[in-house]
């Protein structure tokens, strides 16, 4: 049985299972024949297209009644008779170019909905798509092909570069966005950072003056919140994929392809690397310093600067190899107990 229900993804096909693998980036070495979508190995049938990218699951991979199968070199001998091994180094990669093969992303339908705001300043590319009861600022600048949905609010001064997609009830203020950015619904962008000064009466806020800026082929996932900056701007690297319900601080710099994970909170003024990762719920105090590609646990709380390519664990956060050996010592004393 074919993934993607039909009432909410976009089909296309049969493909020949030359296309297939041209799009794979994969080698067959089988004579072509048509392949009508995609499946997970367990429930494939004849004409779809599967893959395996962990050993864990070679007996699925036996088993299976799939038409053909992206695997690595590695698997190709566990691959059934009855199949056709797409072979590449990078399953995973090619999986993801396959199934948008047989799934595309939906058309942009070019045009502002009846009902949308838009300033008459405002500068919309006439390629770009307006959902119903959006916002449009005035001076904003909507890019070629993008796509603003439902509800959305793009505040005044606001740059979108081209196939941009901004999600349903979204609102960005004082941003400016690369090109092929994907912003999830709910996100919060360019909204005033938590910023004040302590008196003997009480708090002045401190005006934030800074922007933010989303290089190219950014995706910032749902209900996530990206403050602007106070004294500079708050930067997150091209290629970088945040996840949901991510809080970004005032003047953070991400690098990048970095990859944060859900529930991360990250405070003003810290400074990440370029291809970080960081896991769920982790926490990262202010005016930090993050080297490139380290990584950071789920659930770490960072109270001091990372070096670069180090693993770090627990609260506060620790390298790795001391996180452990402390984790074996209290279950020694438990035992002595």
């Amino acid at each position: 049985m074919s993934i993607g229900d039909p009432r909410f993804f976009r089909r296309s096909g049969p493909h020949d299972l030359a296309t297939v693998a041209k799009t794979a980036r994969g080698a067959v070495s089988r004579q072509s024949f048509s392949l009508d979508g995609v499946a997970p190995l367990q429930s494939a049938g004849p004409r779809h297209v599967s893959f395996l990218d962990n050993r864990r699951y070679v007996s699925a991979l036996t088993q299976t009644s799939a038409g053909a199968v992206i695997v690595h070199p590695n698997l190709q001998a566990s691959v059934p008779t009855s199949a056709a091994a797409i072979v590449t180094s990078e399953p995973y990669a090619a999986w993801a170019r396959v199934a948008a093969l047989f799934h595309p992303p939906p058309p942009v339908s070019p045009g502002v909905h009846p009902s949308a705001v838009v300033a008459e300043n405002a500068s919309v590319d006439p390629s770009a798509e307006i959902g119903p009861l959006s916002v449009i600022g005035a001076g904003a600048e909507i890019g070629p092909r993008c796509q603003i949905g439902a509800c959305v609010v793009i505040g005044a001064g606001v740059v979108i570069g081209p196939d941009c997609h901004i999600g349903m009830q979204a609102s960005l203020s004082h941003a400016l966005l690369g090109a092929r950015v994907y912003v999830y619904p709910g996100v919060r962008i360019g909204q005033e950072g938590f910023g004040f000064a302590p008196t003997k009466n009480g708090f002045v806020t401190v005006p934030q003056l800074g922007r933010v800026i989303l290089g190219d082929d950014v995706e910032v996932g749902a209900n996530t919140t990206i403050d602007r900056g106070s004294a500079r701007d708050t930067t997150i690297g091209a290629g970088t994929r945040i996840d949901n319900l991510v809080q970004i601080g005032h003047n953070v710099t991400v690098g990048r392809c970095c990859v944060i994970v859900a529930q991360v909170g990250i405070a003003g003024s810290v400074s990440i690397g370029d291809f970080v990762q960081i896991g769920g719920q982790a926490a990262i105090t202010g005016h930090a310093v993050v080297g490139s590609r380290a990584q950071i646990g789920a659930q770490a709380g960072v109270i001091s600067d990372v070096p670069s390519e180090a693993i770090m664990l627990g609260s506060p956060a620790q390298r790795k190899p001391e996180f452990f050996r402390q984790v074996v010592t209290l279950k020694k004393l438990a035992r002595r107990r």
